[in-house]
């Protein structure tokens, strides 16, 4: 062999022995950074980071990274949606050659380590949804070729950094540092490059001062999303005119004021237009005729929450593919125009909280994929239209707070989707439909409060079995609550207040597994109040005051407001409530004296034929009253007759020892016994009445 190519041989063999070493180095300093990185995880939850306690399993095949071809560098470090917990080791940045990095989803503490601004190869960096604290590190502006950024929702303050957006590159096409509590103006200035920015999402921060007219240089721009900060001025028009690829636009809950039909006119360059949200601003004036020049594309209008005032514009029908349009909490004055009912994808309506008059359009009856409908707290009269029934898809209806008279339509039985519906505060008259009553898919909310309804409850309503709340107070509703509403197992607030409800309150209502707040006050309803609502797990607010309940209630957790108005109520401690033990006292008390009066009356009674036979001195012999154990004062009775003395025993024999069965009456001075007294020298027995008083017996004899 040619020793020259012995020699080259040679060096090529040593060449490589050498790249090989470097290369086995590279990659063992990288996982060192990894393993520095991972002694800062205290919590792995669900053992995500197993494989890498292995030393037996090569780097490159640890959960979360990504090698190049030849494994000897790591080019993506993605652990997102982990659970893990813990803190971001500044050891990151010595995987030099990393392009992905995405730790977003988890429990990370502490603040962004500014060294990972040194990841010069950096093109994707996502830490969103963590519990990040502190300051945006300026040394992320050093990364030249970041293309996607998110430090979203997490608890960042300080304004942002200016290298962020003008570091000299203009690769950067996505930012989101929404959900955060960063403040100052967005910097941007006419130097910076951000050609390529397509999504701008800072929502939800506390940003300030005007939008940037350098974002008018990001023709790309698909996504602005500046909702919910303190952004000012007129809104920017001079921007979105040169914004033609504008899909969606957020600047709702600012402070951007003035009229809306340059920022219109601006918009309608932007034909891909979806989704347009400018709620909660300070907005006036009308709306423009200009509207119905929108792109066609658009599919949401928002523009709530602002000081528009006039008519609603004929023109707004040529938003032929519009689902949502949202009106509310505005000036709007007039009619509601026929053109809405024209619009056929619209599935969301909301025109509540203005001064719209008239009657309610029964031409809505032809909107098929009307989901919701609000219209809500205006001045609206006449009657709710039958049409409403052709509306299959109808979840929501809301006409609350309005002039609305009539009876409730039956045929809105016939919307077998409805979940809410709310017709309070109007002036709807007559008897709740039966088939009305059993509209069974009402799930979350039925409301017909504050009308002049009348008549029975319908038992039917134990059909709205899946319904949480039920508000019928305040109408004229009478007769007893039908026990059958104990079926609506899934009531977790009932109010039927303000009626005319007699009868008493059933025991299957308390029985309710989920019911939370009740109310029946300023009622008739009388009885006892079921021990059920005083054993429910669930109740906690209650209301039974001004009706005719009576009897003994315990109810921990309540006061006496909870029964104003009852006055045959007690409680056995509840402040404000008589005591119902006071009154058990004063019944015994009374009971004592009558039994007390009666045993005095039967001594008297007991007493009259003695009196009388004394009297009667031919017919029967003398009567005469002896003290036993004592000698008499008066010596001309003593005379007349002699008396043997009876001993205690005697006495006690005579008596059966004072039995019960012997006892006469009992009076307040003592008690009468009858006995009968055997003489052995006479043929006859003797019977006597004795009265035992304070200590001294007292005897009665009488000879037949």
């Amino acid at each position: 062999m040619n020793p020259h190519k012995l020699h080259y041989l040679f060096f090529c063999t040593i060449l490589c022995s050498i790249l090989s070493g470097d290369t086995k180095a590279q990659i063992f300093n990288e996982r060192a950074s990894l393993l520095t990185f991972f002694s800062g995880i205290t919590s792995d939850p669900e053992n995500v980071l197993q494989s890498w306690n292995s030393s037996v399993i090569p780097v490159c095949n640890w959960t979360g990274i990504t090698c190049n071809r030849n494994h000897d560098s790591i080019l993506e470090l993605d652990l997102s949606g982990s659970s893990l917990h813990g803190i971001i080791s500044p050891a990151i940045s010595q995987l030099s050659r990393l392009t992905v990095l995405d730790l977003s989803r988890n429990f990370f503490e502490g603040g962004i380590p500014g060294e990972i601004g040194y990841l010069f190869e950096l093109k994707q960096l996502s830490l969103s949804s963590n519990l990040l604290r502190g300051s945006i590190p300026f040394e992320l502006g050093f990364l030249s070729k970041i293309q996607y950024l998110d430090l979203g929702s997490n608890m960042l303050v300080g304004d942002i950094p200016m290298a962020l957006f003008c570091n000299g590159t203009s690769v950067l096409e996505y930012v989101d540092i929404s959900n955060n509590s960063i403040s100052g103006p967005i910097p941007l200035t006419e130097e910076c490059e951000i050609q390529e920015l397509r999504f701008l999402l800072v929502w939800s921060n506390k940003l300030t001062g005007r939008v940037p007219r350098a974002l008018a240089n990001s023709s790309k721009l698909k996504w602005l999303d500046l909702e919910v900060n303190g952004f000012e001025g007129e809104l920017p028009f001079e921007i979105v005119k040169n914004l033609t690829n504008l899909q969606f636009v957020y600047l709702s809950y600012n402070r951007f004021s003035g009229p809306l039909e340059l920022f219109f006119s601006a918009l309608t360059n932007s034909l891909y237009l979806q989704e347009l949200e400018l709620a909660g601003n300070r907005l006036f004036g009308k709306i423009p005729d200009v509207i119905g020049n929108l792109p066609k594309s658009l599919v949401q209008l928002q523009l709530d929450d602002n000081q528009i005032s006039g008519e609603i514009p004929p023109d707004i029908n040529n938003l032929l593919n519009l689902t949502l349009l949202n009106l509310s909490r505005n000036l709007l004055t007039g009619k509601i125009p026929h053109e809405l009912c024209l619009m056929e994808n619209l599935e969301r309506l909301y025109l509540s909280d203005n001064l719209l008059s008239g009657e309610i359009p029964s031409a809505f009856g032809n909107v098929s994929r009307l989901g919701l409908l609000d219209l809500s707290k205006n001045r609206l009269s006449n009657l709710i239209p039958d049409t409403f029934s052709n509306l299959s898809q109808l979840r929501s209806l809301l006409l609350n707070n309005n002039k609305l008279v009539g009876t409730i339509p039956s045929s809105l039985a016939q919307c077998v989707n409805l979940e809410i519906l709310d017709l309070s505060h109007n002036q709807i008259s007559g008897l709740i439909p039966n088939d009305f009553a059993r509209l069974n898919s009402l799930k979350l909310y039925l409301n017909i409060s504050h009308n002049h309804l009348n008549g029975h409850l319908p038992p039917e309503l134990s059909k709205m079995d899946m319904v949480l709340a039920m508000d019928l107070s305040s109408n004229n509703f009478s007769g007893e609550i039908p026990s059958q509403l104990g079926s609506c197992i899934a009531l977790e607030h009932l109010n039927l207040s303000g009626n005319a409800l007699e009868g008493p309150l059933p025991d299957s209502i308390g029985m309710l597994p989920f019911l939370e707040t009740f109310d029946v006050s300023l009622n008739r309803l009388s009885g006892k109040i079921p021990v059920s609502f005083q054993t429910s797990s669930k109740l906690r607010q209650l209301n039974f005051s001004y009706n005719n309940f009576s009897g003994n209630v315990s109810f921990p957790f309540l006061d006496i407001n909870s029964f104003l108005g009852n006055p045959r109520l007690c409680s056995g401690g509840m402040e404000g409530m008589p005591n119902c033990k006071n009154k058990r006292k004063k019944h015994s008390i009374q009971l004592w004296v009558l039994l007390t009066l009666l045993a005095v009356a039967t001594l008297i009674m007991s007493m009259i034929p003695v009196v009388f036979k004394w009297k009667s001195k031919k017919k029967f012999s003398k009567t005469f009253i002896r003290k036993i154990g004592y000698e008499e004062d008066d010596e001309e009775e003593r005379n007349e007759q002699s008396y043997p003395k009876i001993s205690h025993q005697e006495l006690m024999v005579a008596t059966n020892g004072f039995s019960r069965s012997n006892l006469i009456g009992t009076g307040q001075f003592g008690q009468v016994y009858k006995g009968i007294l055997k003489r052995q020298h006479e043929d006859c027995c003797e019977s006597y009445m004795l009265c035992k008083s304070r200590g001294k017996l007292w005897e009665f004899q009488k000879r037949m």
